[in-house]
């Protein structure tokens, strides 16, 4: 059971222990949830809740500036001279929270406001169609087996808090190769990829939105590559020299079972 921080028992020490529980029920919400509505949107099309009668090429330009602007919040937010900058200011435990919870906000933007969808440009034929909604599947249990292997890696921010609250010591990170990583660094993403360009039919503003994130995601893991060589050093230079990036090429893994 989470506990108050007992650090101080002044007032500043409640509020700041009513802070931590509000941003640690927002992340958790906000971040969960959004990204359980992004499956959704993934499997069964757009929302449809704001539609604003647009022009398909305006239409296009609207969806382009929202996926532009959760990239743009996203990307900013996990970056290592970001979390420095906050950490100054805020504490350091609070910044996957608020990071969680803010991409949550700017991903439920996207869902809510992506006009579409428009003409239909493709769609597979009822063999095909059944082929991608099974491998839709099948990557969202290879995501779940990937975020598994991942140990306890703290995605919406939420252990920081409770050890926040509970007055712990945060933990070192440490490099250390499981499950999936052993074929390929980043088979989230990988999967991620997958879950995109599985819809069965293609129409313009989907096939927007797969090209304008499959790009993100491609910038993403690079830059997300240079803060984890700057974290680990020459251990990850190892693990790059050794395991694909995002497309798994190997029917055998490429990293021993042994941890780093």
């Amino acid at each position: 059971m989470i506990g108050p921080n007992r650090n101080g028992g002044d007032g500043r020490g409640r509020a700041s222990a009513v802070g931590a529980y509000g941003l640690f029920v927002a992340s958790g919400g906000l971040g969960a949830g959004s990204l359980l509505l992004f499956v959704v949107v993934l499997f069964a099309g757009p929302l449809g809740i704001v539609d604003l009668n647009l022009d398909t090429g305006v239409a296009l330009a609207l969806n382009a500036v929202l996926s532009l602007g959760f990239f743009l919040q996203h990307s900013v937010m996990t970056r290592s001279s970001f979390r420095n900058r906050f950490c100054r200011r805020v504490r350091e435990e609070f910044h996957g929270a608020v990071y969680s919870m803010m991409s949550g906000i700017a991903l439920l933007v996207v869902l809510v406001m992506w006009q579409g969808p428009t003409e239909s440009l493709f769609a597979a034929p009822e063999p095909l169609r059944w082929c991608l909604r099974g491998l839709f599947v099948l990557s969202l249990l290879g995501f779940a087996w990937g975020a598994r292997a991942l140990g306890p890696f703290d995605g919406l921010g939420l252990r920081a808090i409770r050890r926040h609250l509970r007055d712990e010591k945060s933990r070192e990170p440490r490099f250390a190769v499981r499950g999936l990583y052993r074929w390929v660094r980043h088979p989230l993403y990988f999967f991620a990829l997958v879950l995109f360009w599985t819809y069965p039919e293609v129409t313009a503003d989907r096939l927007l939105f797969n090209v304008l994130w499959t790009a993100w995601v491609f910038v993403g893991t690079v830059l997300e590559e240079r803060d984890l060589v700057e974290t680990f050093g020459e251990p990850y230079r190892e693990y790059q020299r050794r395991v694909p990036m995002l497309l798994p090429s190997r029917l055998f893994p490429s990293w021993p079972k042994k941890t780093t």
